[in-house]
Order: structure tokens, then sequence, then C-alpha cells
């Protein structure tokens, strides 16, 4: 089925990524994204499944194929079931999964969150792609350059509940008052995770705010929707656009002028990160300060966060050079 893959790699020890003696074969860890079937999460199931034949575990990846935290949580409580070793989730709602998550714990399982965290007691460690300041700020430093700092801006999140998206306005906000006080915050619109949804808000975002000066879009189907809402209205010459989204599916904007620069990490190394931080909590009972981590080598874990690390800017120069 689409929405469920699993990888199994045999030949491969836990000691060559971890730097341990024991061999990984049996260990089985569910990795659970938002949702399927958009080109964000199938780059994270990339780098898991990478990771997955590396360390010889059992990784399924399997996730609701809509904005669903209902879903999520009846998927995981198969998984509990199931008796998996190990669970990584992205969160549709910090509070909703919660409880499944403590249930997990209770159970034995390693319990992980990555892309966006649930209540700190609900999972042992978090895969952060970046830090919440760092993505924030970069957010609005971008915008703030096509704008000249100054007028109304508006926000196109996913999910209003989503806890990562809650936290990068927090700290978008925060630059904002601190460095563009001419900048205005008008509206904050969810989309959820829907891109066809992301296009109708920005074009009635653009009918009620004539005068917006910018527009953030700040999840991986937000962005190339509101991209598209501007490049059909013709408003891309007056309103700048600035988000969170793959190099694959804002190429085309990017390179007709409709978006000067995109923020993301890379999600390949997300979900190769994931699985890695699983196979050791699962070995070990707890990460170390510094992880080792295959191709990424030493990554930091600080307060309970597993640290990618910041986050990359896609333009015309460059955005060829990633394949994601």
């Amino acid at each position: 089925m689409l929405w469920r893959r699993t990888a199994l790699a045999l030949a491969a020890l836990l000691a060559t990524a971890c730097g341990r003696g024991g061999e990984a074969e049996g260990i089985r860890i569910g990795v659970m994204p938002k949702l399927v079937g958009i080109d964000y999460f199938n780059a994270c199931e990339r780098g898991a499944l990478e990771a997955a034949a590396e360390l010889g575990v059992e990784v399924v990846y399997d996730g609701p194929i809509a904005n669903d935290v209902t879903r999520q949580a009846e998927m995981i409580d198969t998984w509990i079931a199931r008796r998996f070793d190990a669970i990584a989730v992205a969160p549709n709602d910090p509070h909703a999964l919660a409880p499944t998550l403590r249930r997990a714990m209770e159970r034995g399982i390693a319990v992980l969150t990555w892309d966006a965290d649930s209540e700190a007691d609900s999972r042992h460690y978090f895969v952060n792609q970046a830090t919440y300041e760092d993505i924030g700020y970069a957010l609005v430093d971008i915008l703030a350059e096509r704008t000249g700092g100054r007028g109304e801006v508006a926000t196109i999140t996913g999910s209003l509940t989503a806890a990562n998206q809650n936290i990068w306005m927090e700290w978008m906000g925060r630059r904002l008052a601190s460095n563009y006080p001419d900048m205005e915050l008008v509206t904050v619109k969810p989309s959820e995770e829907d891109q066809q949804l992301a296009f109708q808000v920005a074009q009635d975002l653009l009918k009620a705010y004539p005068d917006l000066a910018g527009i953030f879009a700040i999840t991986s189907v937000a962005l190339p929707g509101a991209a598209e809402a501007l490049r059909q209205s013709g408003a891309a010459r007056r309103v700048a656009l600035t988000g969170l989204a793959t190099p694959n599916s804002m190429r085309q904007y990017v390179k007709d002028g409709t978006v000067q620069t995109v923020l993301l990490w890379n999600p390949v190394d997300l979900g190769y990160l994931t699985v890695h931080a699983a196979a050791r909590l699962v070995a070990d009972g707890s990460l170390p300060a510094e992880l080792t981590a295959g191709r990424l080598g030493q990554v930091e874990v600080r307060d309970r966060e597993v640290l990618l690390g910041p986050p990359l800017q896609f333009t015309r120069a460059n955005i060829d050079d990633f394949d994601f």
C-alpha cells in the first residue's frame, strides 16, 4: 500500500553507527510522519530507510493520509500492541497525542518525536531539525530584506495545533518586535497541510489586505500553494513570499522570480538522524551528549533534544544543487 512501506536491512551491526558491540537485528522501529504522500515526508522516508539499511534494523514508515491526529493515535496503538522497540512520531497535535505516547513509554517502548514535538513527559527525546529561534529569525530576516522591513505581513501555517509551527511563530513575533517594528503581522491562517487550501488562503489574503507587503508560508505544502496564488494573480511583483518547503517543490517558483529564497533543512538527513537516534536509544536506554550518527558524524544532544543543525537557504544560485 502507498502509505505502508517497510525496510529490512540484514547485514549491519549497530556497532557500526552507534559505537557498541551488539547486533541491531531484530530491532523494530515505527517512524510516523504527520501525513504521507507529500514531498517533504517522502524525503524523510528516504533518509529513514537509508539509516535502516546501514544499521540492520527494521523500519516501518507509515502515517495517516491527511493531517489527522486521531488516526495517528490509532496507528500508534497498533504499534504498541505489536511490541515495537521504538516509536518515532511527528505529532499533528502535541497534546492530543501525548496520552498515547505515554502509554507506549509505560510498555517499555522507546519514544521519540521528530519534526514536531509533543508534551515533554510523553517522549524520551525530540529530534529537532533546527533550533526554533534559528528558523523563526531566518524567516523574518528573509522577508524583511524583500519588504524593506516595513508593511503588512501575514502567515499561512499548517494546523493551528502544530507545536513546531506555533513555536516558530513565537520566535518570528519576537524578531518582528525587536528588529522590524514597521512590519505588522495582520493575521495567521491555517491551511491544514493541504496545498489547494493554501492556494485559496493566499488568494483570500490578497483580496482582504490590498496593501499586503509579504506572506510567510511555513509548511512544505503551504509555500508552493501560496506561490501558485501569487503567480496566477500577478501579485509576486508587489508581495514578497518566503517560507519552508523542499527545493523540488519550489524550483519553478524560485527560477521565475515568484519567490527569492526558500528556507528548510535537509529532510533526508532528518529521517536518517531519527532512525539513528531511535536505534541508539533502544540499545543504550539513553543518548550521549554527542551522538554518532553515521554519515552525519557527531550530532549534539541538548536537554533531551537531538539537533540536526542550522536551516538551509535555497535561492536561484543554489537550488539546482539539491534533489529532495
